[in-house]
């Protein structure tokens, strides 16, 4: 088999497979739907989802129809799973930005930065939600819960055999919880599920309405943010509200992994895991000195400091963006803190973004090392290890080497967002803070994010989401795989009609001569 028919017969492979997940997208296009059995002056509001669902099902339908013959399941490398990855989480952004904007709510550009907050689980909107209808806020909340989980999750039992393993792998999932990634894909989505679940029970219990308390539960156990409040959870006024939103944002920004160690009672393993110890001790440093930065500059009384400087730092760190306070009055330094701690973000395998603590304390780690190294008798070497859940990573070179080309491509995106905003006449603090607050998938905003916000500063956030999201590598490789794909197979048609160009000139010669 030629190298062009090698390339067709992936390219079908993928193109149905993402056809298969189109297919299955339309139905999540339509649960929004179902709101309105309960919401009755909403009906009129459903037939935008059930355009989009339409659409999803015969795109999906047309792909998996079209390239299924000459397709073959088999074992995806990282490149070809990347291809998926990007090409349904960039349709699926797509497709969820249509009601919005059919509906005539959004434009274009805003409904696909507000679709692309919802499934980067990242928070930051552009709609007034006081006056947005119900059923466009519930669909807020499941875009961020679905994203939450990821698409390697959501369809991989849609998915069979290898291409599932592939998904899973190229979509940056380090925890297989089980032996079987079928298996431990369910079992996340138990874990995910039930603490969604109770968190709902619990924000009722604490004086929300059941439709507040169902998308705060969504969004925070997914760290997205979205509210039904354009206060956010500080405009409840209440604190049983908020120790339930503290414990919710914790438990998304964990990993899986610890989740399952938790269910298993394995509580040795789970205290070797260093990014919970990681976690609390960022919050024991930070939580203090924003706490003595606010007292007496923004809030009088030292309860009340604390309460609002545990909850920023928390939701920073965590990714998720809630609040209970407004950034204008506070100074410099914990508007610092705070954008330290998004860039930080939370566990690997969570629902958070930002650079992540397993990959801090890897480099804090390799630090610690390099300068312990000075005082070893020479030749000597200090081998460290770091416990992920139920794995050990052996901190070598290769571990190194992959987290210093994350950093640099997220300090290269993050200085190319802040310049956009720059240019565009914010200030360098709102700047940072705010394209932080995308890069990170975070939601905190200073003001800049809004429905005046210019479309140029809208599609650099949207980007940063992305990227943020699929942590770049994904993107690049699903990308470069195309671009390179597509120049070989050219090359090689041009290089197959060179060869018949040049026989039927041989031929065309051969003629002329025996005519003479």
């Amino acid at each position: 088999m030629g190298y062009r028919k090698i390339l067709e017969v992936q390219y079908r492979t993928l193109l149905s497979n993402m056809g298969w997940v189109f297919l299955c997208f339309s139905g999540i296009l339509i649960l929004p739907v179902f709101s309105c059995f309960f919401y009755p002056s909403e009906w009129y509001h459903a037939q935008w989802f059930a355009y989009a669902a339409v659409f999803s099902f015969l795109v999906g339908l047309y792909l998996w129809k079209t390239f299924q013959k000459g397709s073959v399941q088999k074992r995806l490398t990282v490149q070809e799973g990347a291809i998926i990855v990007v090409g349904c989480w960039s349709g699926a952004i797509v497709l969820s930005a249509l009601p919005f904007f059919l509906s005539g709510h959004l434009n274009f550009i805003q409904a696909v930065f507000e679709s692309t907050s919802g499934w980067t689980t990242t928070g930051l909107t552009v709609v007034d939600v006081a006056v947005f209808p119900r059923i466009f806020l519930i669909w807020r909340s499941l875009t961020q819960f679905f994203g939450g989980a990821g698409f390697a999750i959501i369809m991989i039992s849609s998915i069979g055999g290898g291409i599932s393993s592939g998904f899973y792998l190229a979509e940056g999932r380090m925890d297989n919880l089980l032996p079987n990634i079928k298996k431990s894909a369910k079992m996340i989505l138990i874990i995910y599920s039930t603490y969604t679940l109770i968190g709902s029970f619990a924000y009722r219990m604490a004086g929300m309405d059941w439709f507040d308390a169902i998308n705060h539960s969504l969004t925070a156990m997914a760290t997205g943010g979205f509210s039904t409040r354009n206060g956010s959870i500080g405009e409840f006024q209440n604190l049983s509200i908020e120790m339930v939103t503290l414990v919710l944002m914790t438990l998304g920004a964990t990993g899986f992994g610890i989740h399952f160690l938790a269910w298993q009672r394995d509580w040795r393993q789970l205290r070797k895991c260093a990014e919970p110890w990681t976690y609390l001790v960022l919050l024991v440093v930070f939580i203090p000195l924003v706490l003595f930065s606010l007292i007496g500059s923004v809030y009088t009384y030292g309860p009340e400091s604390f309460r609002h400087a545990s909850f920023q730092v928390i939701s920073a760190l965590t990714g998720t963006g809630f609040s209970t306070a407004e950034f204008a009055p506070w100074t410099g330094f914990p508007i610092f803190i705070l954008i330290l701690l998004m860039a930080f973000g939370g566990m690997m395998d969570s629902t958070s973004g930002g650079i992540k603590l397993f990959r801090i304390y890897v480099l804090f780690q390799v630090i610690l090392t390099n300068v312990q190294s000075f005082f070893l008798p020479k030749g000597s070497v200090k081998i460290k290890s770091v416990w992920k859940g139920n794995r050990q990573f052996m901190i070598q070179d290769s571990l190194v080497t992959s987290i210093v080309i994350f950093l640099t491509l997220y300090l290269v995106t993050l200085c190319a967002g802040v310049g956009v905003l720059l240019w565009h006449g914010y200030n360098l603090q709102d700047s940072v803070f705010e394209f932080t607050s995308a890069l990170s998938t975070v939601g905190l905003s200073v003001g800049i994010t809004g429905q005046d916000t210019p479309a140029i500063v809208l599609m650099a956030q949207t980007a940063g989401m992305f990227l943020g999201r699929l942590e770049f590598i994904v993107v690049f490789f699903g990308i470069s795989k195309v671009l390179r794909d597509l120049k070989i197979y050219t090359a090689h048609r041009w290089h197959i009609r060179a060869i018949a160009n040049s026989k039927k000139e041989r031929i065309g010669s051969i003629e002329n001569k025996t005519k003479g």
